[in-house]
């Protein structure tokens, strides 16, 4: 499937602003059944300086400054994705799950791809013991990593419900999950919170999912916007699995990949320091079509 994507953000200053400095994590990224084809940016009032980066986990980051004052700052990216995902392994097939907590804890590797990175807690993602025990139900002694990890998304999907006033990024973890309310970033935090807790590595993964679905196929949370969802590790054998909690399915082709980090922190699509003074107003636009 090729995807054309298009993805507005757009912000409204009271007070003039006198200069942005941002670091954007917009354009997808070239990963395993990924292909990106075609990938620009474009802001208004130009910026001064524009340079690239990829980070260590992989994920490619503009950096900008804009000196010239400016009331308003217009990102339009504009990109064209080719997906193709291989199957996933057969849930019941995969590895126990002990076995690959063991395994990752012995390994000695240290790249961006090694489990070792997604084991610890990180900024937006502690280990809470309720939020392990409500993991524990799915992790039953001996059975396999998939089939446990599936059921426990699905459980979430059920037990939670999507809510965009509920909860914003500075809303505790435990607190999304006590409410059981939340979007799409708390529902991979949690995930990653009960997987991690359990000692699996499973990292969080940002993108985007397709906005007008497949004939037949029902309307998913999280279009129209930025999305986020998981990726457990598997094992040595089936390696890196995406499961969208949101949705309780497992990634296929209806994802598109932007950036990887351990938490909403290592890949936020946009942060940055403004200096001006007053309020400011968000506008994000986001569609993605089949082509």
């Amino acid at each position: 499937m090729i995807y054309d994507v298009s993805h507005i953000t757009v912000y409204s200053y009271e007070a003039t602003v006198a200069s942005t400095r941002c670091a954007l994590r917009l354009i997808p990224r070239e990963s395993s059944g990924q292909k990106l084809l075609r990938g620009a940016i474009n802001i208004l009032p130009e910026p001064d300086i524009v340079s690239e980066r990829t980070d260590f986990f992989g994920n490619q980051i503009t950096d900008i400054l804009v000196r010239k004052p400016h009331s308003k700052l217009c990102i339009e990216l504009t990109a064209l994705v080719e997906v193709a995902r291989l199957e996933p392994p057969h849930l019941s097939q995969t590895l126990p799950w002990e076995s690959a907590a063991r395994a990752a804890l012995a390994m000695s590797s240290l790249s961006n791809t090694a489990p070792v990175h997604w084991l610890y807690p990180s900024r937006y993602v502690g280990l809470h013991q309720e939020i392990t025990d409500y993991a524990r139900v799915s992790f039953s002694p001996g059975r396999p990593i998939l089939e446990a990890a599936d059921e426990f998304m699905c459980r979430i999907q059920k037990d939670f419900v999507y809510d965009p006033k509920s909860t914003d990024i500075a809303t505790p973890l435990l607190q999304s999950f006590q409410s059981r309310r939340g979007v799409c970033q708390d529902f991979a935090h949690i995930m990653l919170a009960g997987l991690r807790g359990l000692g699996l590595p499973a990292a969080y993964v940002s993108g985007y999912i397709r906005t007008i679905p497949a004939p037949g196929q029902a309307y998913l949370e999280g279009a129209d916007a930025s999305h986020a969802w998981i990726s457990i590790w598997c094992g040595d054998a089936n390696g890196w699995v995406q499961l969208d909690p949101t949705n309780g399915l497992i990634v296929r082709d209806d994802h598109i990949v932007v950036a990887t980090g351990r938490d909403y922190a290592d890949v936020s699509p946009i942060d940055g320091i403004i200096v001006s003074a007053g309020k400011q107003e968000l506008d994000v636009s986001v569609t993605i079509k089949a082509v």
